[in-house]
């Protein structure tokens, strides 16, 4: 299945789906390719605070990105586990500047507290993390750039019918290493509403 999504173009393709009354295993592909857009104007700036850059508030980079991925679920009975990877391939955009490659995933196993045929309510514990590089500009490294962390937290994942799912997370850091003087989160929280038509 392909879409597009404004300036970037993806497609999802389904691998692999069995289910069965007590079993269901789906595996997916992910790829696609994002254009330039957004104001990139930031970029051409100096830091604005200690630890925020042009960088961080830049709204686009002028730059055609890649991006490849996969994801599984998995449920037996009442448990689950699910997991997903991305990675992001960046090219050189406006004033000369590349955002570094990066990577995130994340996944973990749960319980079903309501598995119904028209609703299901589950929680799950959730590792999660995200791996980059330095950026460069015109070929040099920047220096408050790169940054590898991993989260832990709970999620709560809610589906009505086919035509809602719904999910609510908390993400509280194991570690994080980062290069230079960065602004870090202390925790994040997500939340999430899709409705089918």
């Amino acid at each position: 299945m392909a879409a597009n999504r404004g300036s970037a173009t993806f497609g999802n393709f389904r691998l692999c789906d069995k289910q069965t009354q007590d079993f269901t295993f789906t595996w997916s592909a992910l790829g696609g390719l994002k254009f330039p857009t957004g104001d990139s104007a930031q970029l051409n700036q100096e830091d604005f605070a200690p630890g925020i850059g042009g960088h961080d508030l830049a709204l686009g980079s002028g730059s055609f990105d890649g991006l490849v991925g996969t994801g599984f679920f998995a449920r037996w009975n009442r448990l689950l586990l699910t997991g997903t990877m991305q990675y992001a391939i960046r090219t050189e955009g406006d004033f000369g500047y590349q955002f570094a490659n990066d990577w995130i995933w994340y996944g973990g196993p749960g319980v079903y507290l309501m598995l119904g045929e028209s609703h299901t309510l589950s929680l799950q514990a959730i590792v999660s993390g995200e791996s980059k590089a330095q950026d460069t500009i015109r070929g040099a490294p920047t220096e408050d750039t790169a940054i590898t962390a991993v989260y832990l937290g709970p999620q709560v994942n809610f589906t009505w019918s086919s035509k809602m799912s719904a999910q609510i997370g908390a993400d509280l850091p194991v570690s994080i290493v980062a290069t230079g003087q960065q602004l870090v989160p202390d925790f994040r929280v997500r939340a999430a509403i899709t409705w089918r038509f």
